[in-house]
């Protein structure tokens, strides 16, 4: 199993970080114009629909933790040439704050048990992903 993790300290409270990660116009403006379809209810579904060069892109899984201002987690399934959509063909995202000083610490942990995983080394400085959501989080997008 390949488990990548990102650590990033935001300048933000765990609110605004939660916000950022959880509200479908702001989790639109660090995941590439992806639209977030979800209740968060444990147990319900989560989608993420993504439009690129004329193409739509879906993913989707389950809610499996919902703690506000703490943690978030849900399984997710991205659809390949060769994946079918079954259990062993998920990764499970984790995502969990850490309010100190007036600052948040957002750890971002990647389970992935699919055949094809890959073991990153983490690179949080030059993530644009990340960049992003700290843009968005610190400045109150």
């Amino acid at each position: 199993m390949a488990t990548n993790i990102s650590v990033i300290t935001l300048n933000a409270s765990a609110y605004n970080v939660w916000q950022t990660i959880t509200t479908p116009e702001k989790v639109k403006l660090w995941q590439f114009g992806s639209d977030l379809i979800t209740t968060w209810q444990i147990g319900s579904p989560i989608e993420f629909i993504t439009k690129w060069e004329g193409n739509i892109f879906k993913q989707w899984g389950k809610v499996l933790e919902f703690i506000p201002n703490v943690s978030l987690q849900y399984s997710l399934f991205a659809p390949g040439p060769d994946k079918e959509d079954k259990p062993e063909n998920y990764f499970i995202m984790k995502y969990i704050l850490t309010e100190e000083d007036g600052k948040t610490i957002l750890e971002i942990i990647q389970e992935d048990n699919r055949p094809d995983a890959i073991q990153e080394e983490p690179n949080e400085d030059e993530n644009p992903i990340l960049q992003l959501l700290k843009e968005v989080a610190e400045n109150h997008i």
